[in-house]
């Protein structure tokens, strides 16, 4: 029998997936690693950290699951995305740590480019907003305080790449130095619409283009791994960045068809089909995937904080040990009470793309402990999901997608394991909500793009048959109620928001 190993490098840990030939999960290994926080507003990552819980886990898996290099048809990449490392093209080092997907130390850098006039051009070429969250003002920000790294860049001694990439590089033995589409598109420097590296973006930033890594198709051959790592030589056939390995995963094949994953942020994409669209709300434009050559594009809205607003009650003020307890605590919640909790932790994404605010608790009382704030964490999620979904289907309407999908969303993520939150994500947004028996959809659209690459899985088509539904969530909240709980949360959005925004 032959499986398809797929990596799945997140924010906070690092997991492995067997999938066999009828993509049933066989074993999983997973280790979480340490978060750095060195300011206010920034989050990095030791790269040694990211390699060594991927090969362990890798490792750990094959052990697990009795199978050796041989058993493995392919291997499949997804990874948190925009987070930037930099590396020395012959020995591997990396020059800095990972800056993270959350950081926000480039404001300033978007900033001046926004006042200088950029972000039409940025925003036409990439879909992307000139916002901290992407990767390129954050390779230009290494690129200006690390000592020496641009005489190196410029002479080519110098690689950047997303995690995939890195992975990919360093399981090659630095033979591939190869991205896929979707992880490409999320770096502030590529143009999505004529799938290349743009120039001028590069020359705005300052960028060498002989940094960046060869794009290619999410299922493609992105070289083979060093024998010596697990065991014997495999190759990568799958590569896709976090969402869109979701999207695939949940078989969001059609134009209109959405997801939102709830992981330590919430991304919901929207399937826009062949052509990209231009949000009017401060949605991003992407790619969804890529296959034989041709991109599929989406609508992103983006929230950074999701399951870190349960790790932080965990973590942070102590009052769960694990995040389990949030259920039964929301559960009891006194119903007298309306908190509203902005986790603008690292500021707001979509659709406020606010860099500067802070988080904020509205409608404290003496009455109000932990049950309330639990409650109102998992409530968060539902408003932020709102928020993205009202701008979609606004900018869907402008655009005369007819195809677009109001009545269903389709959720993954640790959080949608919680019957409570996806309840409660169901009463917010007045829509059902459906949840598949699989919920590693992100693991599963990369093992379904190396399996299909290696010819075990069904082609596309067949494999959107198998997808299947384990719970539909009903809205239960009347049309009035949740419409002014949600005014409620929009209000206290307008008070933390900075007065740049």
């Amino acid at each position: 029998m032959k499986y398809v190993l797929a990596i799945d490098q997140g924010t906070t840990s690092s997991r492995a997936i067997i999938f066999d030939e009828k993509l049933t999960i066989r074993e999983t290994a997973q280790e979480e690693f340490t978060q750095h926080f060195p300011k206010s507003g920034w989050v990095e990552h030791e790269v040694g950290d990211i390699w060594e819980t991927v090969v362990r886990t890798c490792r750990g898996v094959l052990e697990k699951a009795d199978a050796s290099a041989s058993d493995i048809a392919a291997i499949g990449i997804t990874n948190q995305r925009e987070t930037t490392l930099v590396w020395d093209a012959k020995t591997g080092e990396p020059i800095h740590r990972a800056i993270v997907w959350q950081d926000r130390r480039t404001a300033q850098i978007c900033n001046d480019l926004k006042a200088a006039g950029h972000e039409s051009m940025v925003t036409g070429r990439t879909g992307l907003l000139l916002d901290p969250y992407f990767s390129g003002t954050k390779l230009k920000w290494i690129l200006d305080e690390v000592e020496g790294s641009r005489e190196k860049a410029a002479k080519g001694e110098l690689l950047f790449g997303t995690v995939d990439c890195y992975l990919i590089w360093k399981m090659t033995g630095g033979n591939s130095h190869v991205t896929d589409a979707t992880n490409a598109a999320r770096t502030l420097l590529y143009n999505i619409r004529e799938g290349r590296w743009d120039e001028d973006i590069c020359d705005l930033l300052d960028i060498p283009m002989a940094m960046l890594p060869e794009v290619r198709d999410c299922a493609s051959d992105f070289g083979v791994t060093e024998s010596g790592l697990l065991g014997g030589e495999i190759p990568i056939l799958g590569v896709a960045g976090d969402q869109q390995a979701a999207t695939v995963g949940q078989a969001c094949f059609e134009p209109g068809m959405m997801k939102s994953t709830y992981g330590t942020g919430c991304f919901a994409l929207l399937n826009t089909g062949d052509t990209p669209v231009v949000s009017r709300n401060r949605m991003l434009g992407t790619i969804a995937y890529q296959l034989d050559g041709q991109p599929t594009y989406a609508l992103e809205g983006s929230i950074f904080i999701a399951g870190a607003v349960v790790q932080w009650l965990r973590d942070g003020l102590k009052i769960i040990s694990d995040a389990k307890e949030t259920q039964s605590l929301a559960e009891s919640a006194d119903p007298n009470q309306q908190l509203y909790l902005v986790p603008a932790f690292t500021g707001l994404g979509a659709p406020y793309w606010d860099a500067e605010c802070r988080g904020a608790i509205f409608g404290l009382t003496r009455g109000s402990g932990p049950a309330e704030f639990a409650k109102a964490a998992l409530e968060s999620v539902g408003y932020q999901t709102r928020d993205l979904w009202e701008a979609m289907r606004s900018d869907s309407q402008s655009a005369g997608m007819k195809s677009f999908d109001a009545s269903t969303l389709r959720v993954d993520g640790g959080m949608s394991a919680s019957n409570w939150a996806m309840q409660s994500l169901s009463n917010i947004l007045g829509v059902p909500v459906d949840r598949p028996k699989i919920l590693e959809t992100t693991a599963l659209g990369a093992a379904w793009l190396a399996g299909m690459r290696a010819g075990m899985y069904p082609m596309r088509d067949e494999f959107a048959r198998t997808w299947a539904l384990d719970h539909r969530f009903e809205p239960e909240m009347d049309a009035q109620t949740r419409n002014r709980n949600y005014a409620g949360w929009q209000d206290a959005v307008s008070r933390t928001l900075s007065k740049q925004s």
